[in-house]
């Protein structure tokens, strides 16, 4: 039933109570990407697993979380944003209790896979409620929370887990879940009620379009996050699920396009702003996963630091998007939003580029103010482009939308975290073939260096010469190292200087979203 178009529904504080509720689960299903990343070696410990499987922990919901991202616009208008919610919660703490207690590595990839899935319905909904209940004048400060909350999870996850795992044990990765979910759970049921659910959208429900769905996100997921690790289309399972994920694209681009009642509505991207914030969406993700990956995997392979001392670090980052969230508040009401994201996409290659100075000595107060300068630039970015891609489209596009530009977000960190370990690949084997040449024994330079660290050894161990030049290959091995990983900070600046081009496209977001109550 839709409010006449002149008005919107009063705000009430159930909504607002209600509301915050969705965000906290919102925030415990962007967290659970990222919290086991500093913990696989204990959980792999924990389970017998093998190498190669503990990545499954990971890759496992985040491959389900995908496919449920698109999904959840048209469940939520079957079942409503209460009902949908609701079981999206309490289904997520019920699968995170599974998790915790999990005594097998294959038990726990189907109970993080399920926990994705669920999980995975409470993102975009919260961003489609924020927009259907608050009137134009307070989604500024709306969108800040939202902000803080879609880029600080994954910022603190790292942290938050390593805590948890070196003070407790893993097993609270996910017991950690539960008394929020139970809270979170019981608060949406009682207090949203935002929209009314329409069962008739069950009949000529397309399953076929799901299935399609399910199989091209899937494997596309798949290979983009297994890839790197394995040659490529070198390995035959890749190359299997590559053609299997181009196949089951075809299809669903077709089946969407043609089917009386898809089960992702694509024609919101003939939105331009819609378009152009989606991939805005996607460039952020891969500047925000992508930075969070290659930092601590920098300080835990160059520097050799543990989980706790990592986090410290990277606790800088977060403590500024923290900082930064009232005055990115204050400048969304005062500053047109297309030059506010240019800001922060300037801010943002700015301090990845700052940060592709890495050296063996590099610390704490090194680098402090690169991420000082990304935590700051990161809610100037994420206030326009969520204002740019949902603000000027009509309610009963909204769901559907949210849930496209989301995934959008979430592919943008899955295929950047792809490119960036090709990157790492090929780039390692460069600069290792490089100094490779250059640092050989005809020269004098390097003999003297061999001679020096010969007679330290000397007394020390059996054969001096072949320690001092194991030291040698070990320094070649670190400097090529630190090359690469500023190779891929490099690149990542490129990108976001690069996404200024766009910025002649977009369109001066605005004008209200009423709710279909």
């Amino acid at each position: 039933m839709a409010i006449p178009a002149q008005g919107m529904r009063p705000l009430t504080t159930r909504d607002i109570v209600g509301f915050f509720a969705m965000v906290v689960g919102m925030f415990m299903a962007i967290l659970d990407i990222q919290i086991v990343s500093s913990s696989l070696s204990e959980i792999q410990a924990g389970l017998a697993a093998s190498a190669d499987e503990i990545s499954w922990v990971q890759t496992s919901y985040l491959i389900a979380e995908v496919v449920m991202i698109p999904l959840s616009g048209i469940l939520s208008r079957i079942m409503s944003t209460r009902v949908l919610f609701t079981v999206a919660a309490a289904g997520f703490t019920l699968t995170s209790v599974a998790c915790a207690f999990a005594g097998s590595i294959e038990t726990m990839i189907v109970w993080r896979a399920l926990q994705g899935f669920i999980g995975g319905a409470m993102i975009p909904t919260v961003f489609a409620t924020s927009f259907t209940i608050f009137p134009p004048e307070k989604r500024a400060g709306v969108s800040v929370m939202m902000g803080l909350v879609a880029t600080m999870a994954p910022t603190i996850g790292p942290t938050l887990g390593g805590y948890l795992t070196q003070h407790m044990s893993w097993h609270w990765l996910f017991l950690a879940n539960v008394i929020p979910g139970i809270v979170v759970t019981s608060l949406v049921w009682l207090l949203v009620d935002v929209d009314r659910p329409n069962p008739a959208l069950r009949k000529g429900f397309d399953f076929i379009g799901l299935l399609l769905m399910a199989v091209f996100l899937g494997c596309l997921e798949y290979v983009v996050e297994e890839g790197p690790r394995n040659d490529w289309f070198d390995d035959e399972a890749i190359l299997a699920l590559a053609v299997v994920a181009a196949v089951g694209g075809i299809g669903f681009f077709w089946r969407v396009l043609s089917y009386r009642n898809p089960i992702v509505e694509l024609r919101a991207f003939a939105d331009r702003n819609f378009a152009i914030g989606s991939l805005y969406s996607f460039i952020l993700g891969i500047g925000l996963y992508g930075s969070v990956y290659l930092q601590p995997l920098f300080l835990a392979r160059v520097r050799g630091l543990n989980s706790l001392q990592i986090g410290t670090i990277m606790f800088v980052t977060g403590a500024f998007q923290f900082l930064s969230a009232p005055i990115a508040g204050a400048l969304s009401k005062r500053m047109d939003l297309r030059a506010m994201l240019a800001l922060g996409l300037i801010l943002f290659g700015s301090g990845v580029w700052m940060n592709s100075h890495f050296t063996a000595e590099t610390g704490f107060w090194e680098l402090f103010l690169p991420q000082a300068v990304r935590g700051m630039s990161l809610m100037l970015c994420f206030i326009p482009i969520n204002s740019v891609a949902l603000g000027t489209l009509p309610p009963d596009k909204l769901k559907n939308a949210s849930g496209l530009y989301n995934l959008m977000r979430n592919l943008g960190g899955a295929i950047g975290l792809a490119a960036i370990n090709t990157v790492m690949t090929d780039r390692n084997a460069l600069h290792l073939n490089r100094l490779g040449d250059n640092v050989n024994l005809a020269r004098p330079e390097v003999q003297q260096m061999v001679d020096t660290l010969s007679q330290r050894f000397d007394g020390l161990v059996a054969d001096p010469t072949a320690a001092a030049m194991a030291r040698l290959v070990g320094l070649v091995q670190r400097e090529a190292l630190i090359l690469t990983f500023n190779d891929a900070m490099l690149m990542m600046s490129a990108v976001f200087f690069g996404a200024l081009l766009f910025m002649p496209l977009v369109r001066r977001p605005g004008g209200p979203v009423k709710s279909d109550h």
